[in-house]
């Protein structure tokens, strides 16, 4: 029996998005696509657990529905993929889709609904004029079902050609997308090796409780889950962007990870993460948050119930070290580690943030300032950097720095990480962490350890331009050969322009 791939899926949901293109923005294909992608696998889940009851129960139809109600979802029949595809010539399929959507939401309330109890699909819209007139939108709803229908996509487990077949391809379409909506991804999307080695770096212990207050459609979340090597750690994140909720959301189902808490709602606003009045509390805080928000919520941070912003606020038009105290604020005392992205910005810029910079330095939390190369991000190719706080640092007053900015391989649209870089940056900082590394030069022009005076000397500046020195020295030129190559040119050049001279005459245009 042929056994479903990676590839498999990836090439039919592929082909799914040739009915959207041109009609919609590519940023917005994800949300039709992978919501169909679920759809289909909780159906060829459903399916494959009930064949199974009934082989069981000798075909007793009445047992082995009892059976499916402690299933891992409640499917009801007009929420089944084989009903839409039976209904695909209705005229009202984008609405029967959308009834769907709500039926597996209502049967599975623990599962599909937010904190607010309002259901996870609630921003996807299958019946909405966006995708073209009435005509027109039920002829590419039903090419949509017409592509998922392909016998390769086989989503019953017994089908499948490996446990992890369906959320590695998942979060390999993720990322195409994001190759494909080009300046939006950014806005749900960590690049791979970039989530991979944040995960790394702040790796944490089975047991541990993670979270990402930002965590699009939840990847960076993933990856720091299976870094701990067991399933006994618990996964919690938030995200503001409705349709990315619930893409994050339909991750977690599809990777197995179906415990994880995902909240909807602005993290700085409104935290959803909380335990009684106050805010949860993490063993590891990953995020990869929106780079300098304008309008993030300062009129907020000045008056938090949280004592969130107690180093101080920042400026109303860069966010950055708003997340970056959220973060530090959720990690546990004395042991929680955080890892975030930022722009390189957050390093230098003065004011307000030079003061949280400042304080955050002092208190002995930042751990490693790592640099990365340029163009990695979609949505933008500027530089950024990752930054590690340790609240467990202990009596270790040194911070390394690293600057793996011309560490990568180019691509075709973004440069990409590679692994061999990625398995040394951890590395070091690994020998790091265990007292290996001394204050000063750890590798010529990539690491180095600088101590709290050195950064307060350098009036808590953290630019890694100050502490790693990558400055090359010009070859010396030797004038005498230069000034000997410029006699001969202007040499030749006086023989070109007689030649041209003499072929004018010739041609009777100089005389």
């Amino acid at each position: 029996m042929h056994k479903t791939t990676k590839e498999d899926v990836f090439n039919v949901v592929w082909k799914a998005c040739d009915t959207f293109r041109g009609v919609i923005d590519p940023s917005q294909y994800k949300d039709y696509v992978l919501t169909m992608l679920f759809i289909k696998y909780v159906g060829d889940v459903w399916l494959d657990r009930w064949q199974a009851y009934l082989e069981r129960y000798k075909g007793d139809e009445a047992r082995a529905d009892w059976a499916m109600q402690k299933e891992r979802f409640i499917v009801p029949p007009h929420a089944r993929f084989s009903y839409l595809y039976e209904h695909r010539n209705e005229p009202n399929i984008g609405e029967l889709i959308n009834q769907a959507l709500e039926a597996l939401e209502e049967a599975n309330p623990q599962k599909l609904s937010g904190e607010d109890g309002a259901g996870v699909f609630r921003n996807i819209d299958f019946n909405s004029s966006n995708l073209g007139d009435v005509k027109d939108k039920n002829t590419r709803l039903k090419n949509l079902l017409i592509d998922f229908s392909d016998k390769r996509l086989d989503l019953r487990p017994s089908a499948l050609d490996g446990q992890d077949i369906i959320g590695d391809a998942y979060e390999y379409l993720i990322g195409f997308f994001a190759s494909d909506a080009g300046k939006k991804a950014g806005e749900f999307y960590t690049p791979s090796q970039v989530s991979t080695l944040i995960a790394k770096l702040t790796k944490s212990a089975p047991g541990a409780r993670i979270c990402d207050p930002t965590c699009g459609s939840g990847s960076l979340l993933i990856k720091a889950g299976k870094e701990v090597g067991s399933d006994n750690f618990a996964l919690y994140g938030q995200e503001a962007n409705g349709s990315t909720w619930a893409l994050a959301v339909m991750n977690m189902f599809l990777h197995g990870m179906d415990n994880a808490t995902i909240r909807w709602g602005d993290t700085i606003r409104n935290p959803k993460l909380r335990e009684g009045d106050a805010l949860m509390k993490f063993d590891t805080v990953v995020a990869n948050p929106p780079f300098s928000l304008d309008k993030w919520g300062k009129e907020v941070a000045d008056n938090d119930t949280y004592n969130r912003f107690w180093r101080g606020a920042p400026s109303k038009s860069k966010g950055d070290w708003a997340f970056i105290s959220h973060m530090i604020e959720t990690a546990y005392e004395g042991r929680g580690k955080v890892g975030v992205v930022v722009p390189h910005g957050v390093l230098f810029r003065g004011s307000s943030e030079g003061v949280i910079r400042q304080k955050t330095i002092e208190e002995n939390l930042l751990e490693a300032v790592i640099g990365l190369p340029a163009n990695l991000f979609f949505g933008t190719g500027i530089p950024a950097a990752i930054l590690i706080f340790n609240k467990g640092k202990g009596d270790n007053r040194d911070v390394l720095f690293i600057d793996a900015s011309q560490r990568f391989e180019q691509g075709k649209n973004q440069n990409v990480l590679r692994e061999k870089d990625m398995e040394h940056i951890v590395s070091l900082h690994a020998q790091f962490e265990q007292g290996q590394l001394q204050p000063g030069t750890v590798e010529d022009k990539f690491a180095y350890v600088a101590t709290f005076e050195e950064v307060k000397e350098n009036e808590f500046n953290l630019n890694i331009p100050r502490y790693v020195d990558t400055f090359e020295e010009e070859p010396e030129v030797d004038l005498d050969a230069v000034a000997q190559r410029i006699e001969g040119l202007e040499r030749e050049l006086s023989q070109v322009q007689e030649q041209m001279a003499a072929y004018l005459k010739e041609l009777g245009l100089k005389h």
